[in-house]
């Protein structure tokens, strides 16, 4: 019998246990779960060799071990059941509960700065932190990622923390071994071991987010969400986010961590700007697979098939063309989708990257300047304000462009990528900034526009 395994994020410990581009859906065993925060340091090592066989993780441990805190989550939940029958006759009261979730933290600079997981912070009315010291203290969330899963945090006050160092995640090779130092089932300052097992791993099939994490077997459950995956030299590689599950939430032979490459530059992203700074091809496509290769007639079984380009992106004014298939960048090797997210997930708007394409059997070297997304997110639906040429096409004078659509409920009433919105709760939208300014959480009517030019109106309760 065909056993399934859940991709589980770690995300709260005991009391809770709570660019642009497309790619060909491929079969996958493992369902999604984060894990708990871990602390890291602005300062960076770059990895470049990797410690023979060695076995002695004692000064690796100890140098993270100070540096990574559990983190605890008090939020308020208003109950769905009556309570007594008084209540049941004249209807529910908003009754609310204290609920307590727990995760980690790593520690990144000397003055209190911290790493872990939005799924950890998430809905949180108070956060504290105790340190290995048992000492505890009040933090702020200054900002977070939702789709990568970081949140950053702050100490109050004026403190001088131990911290871990930053490595480069670029250059950890599968089989090294690696330390995961977390807060499992609320017991805090927990080291395991074990050796990475694989790299760009993506479960976006999952979530519908484009992520690359580093597989490892050392042990993590639930409460090592945001915890430290550090190397043999003490310095972190990566946050340790989710795990392989039974559907208990309990580890069962894989986890997963964001590279650390990736977590240090929405660190300072969010530290300096206020929020993710993201750089963008502007390519659309699909990682390739044997079955793929043979479905478009090509050779390559490895690489990121161009399907499609962005209007004003660096990547059509480059001269990629669409049929290109994408080798390397920087000669950093792409062999499938999570290899291009999980490299320009550390690029910045404005930064250039040299990208090699195949075409027709040649391999062509590009210079691509990085831009900004033109996309927003909502509700569940990625979209962009339509050029002039997109409304001359479908004869309208506003709306906004859907360039993909993860909402399932919008998806199975027929809603697709080239649709226009046209209005939300009737009110008409022009731009992406007309979008923004209506909560999500009110909508109760959109109306679009189809490629046939047919008007589709759905009305929710």
């Amino acid at each position: 019998m065909k056993s399934f395994f859940k991709y589980t994020a770690v995300a709260f410990g005991a009391a809770l246990l709570t660019l642009l581009g497309y790619h060909l859906t491929q079969e996958q065993t493992v369902l999604y779960t984060p894990v708990q925060p871990q602390a890291v340091n602005t300062n960076f090592t770059p990895t470049t060799t990797i410690k023979a066989i060695s076995t002695d993780f004692t000064a690796a441990a100890e140098k993270t071990i100070d540096a990574v805190v559990h983190i605890i989550n008090t939020s308020v939940e208003k109950g769905q059941r009556p309570s007594s029958f008084m209540e049941y006759f004249y209807g529910r009261s908003a009754r609310e509960y204290p609920r307590v979730g727990m995760g980690s933290g790593v520690i990144v600079s000397s003055d209190g700065y911290i790493i872990s997981n939005n799924h950890v912070v998430e809905g949180a009315t108070t956060l504290e932190i105790t340190t290995n010291d048992n000492k505890k203290y009040e933090v702020e969330v200054i900002g977070t990622d939702s789709n990568a899963d970081i949140a950053v945090l702050k100490i109050k006050g004026d403190y001088n923390f131990p911290y871990v160092r930053f490595a480069d995640s670029d250059n950890t090779r599968i089989g090294e071994w690696v330390l995961a130092v977390g807060n499992p089932y609320n017991l805090n300052s927990t080291v395991t071991a074990g050796i990475i097992s694989a790299k760009s791993r993506d479960f976006s099939d999952y979530d519908n987010k484009n992520q690359s994490f580093i597989q490892t077997d050392a042990a993590v459950n639930s409460g090592n969400s945001g915890g430290a995956l550090v190397n043999l030299d003490g310095d972190l590689i990566g946050i340790n986010t989710a795990i392989t599950s039974n559907g208990m939430g309990t580890f069962i032979g894989y986890s997963f961590a964001v590279p650390s490459n990736i977590a240090r530059k929405i660190f300072e992203d969010i530290v300096e700007y206020g929020n993710v700074q993201k750089g963008l091809l502007g390519v659309s496509g699909n990682g390739l697979n044997a079955r793929m290769a043979e479905q478009l007639g090509i050779e390559e079984t490895e690489g990121f098939y161009v399907g499609g380009l962005e209007a004003n992106m660096g990547a059509k004014e480059a001269g990629i063309q669409e049929g290109d298939i994408i080798t390397k960048i920087d000669n950093a090797p792409i062999r499938k989708f999570a290899d291009l997210t999980g490299y320009l997930g550390s690029k910045r708007p404005g930064e250039s990257v040299d990208v090699t394409v195949v075409r027709e059997g040649e391999a062509i070297n590009l210079i691509v300047a990085l831009k900004a997304t033109p996309f927003i997110n909502y509700y569940g639906m990625r979209l962009r304000d339509l050029s002039e040429k997109e409304a001359a096409s479908y004869d309208t004078d506003s709306g906004v462009y859907v360039s993909g659509v993860e909402n399932s409920r919008l998806f199975r009433r027929g809603v697709q990528s080239g649709d226009i919105l046209l209005a939300i709760n009737g009110k008409e939208v022009e731009r992406k900034s007309d979008v923004l300014a209506m909560d999500e959480d009110s909508i109760y009517e959109l109306t679009f526009l189809n490629k046939n030019g047919e008007k589709m109106r759905f009305i929710f309760e």
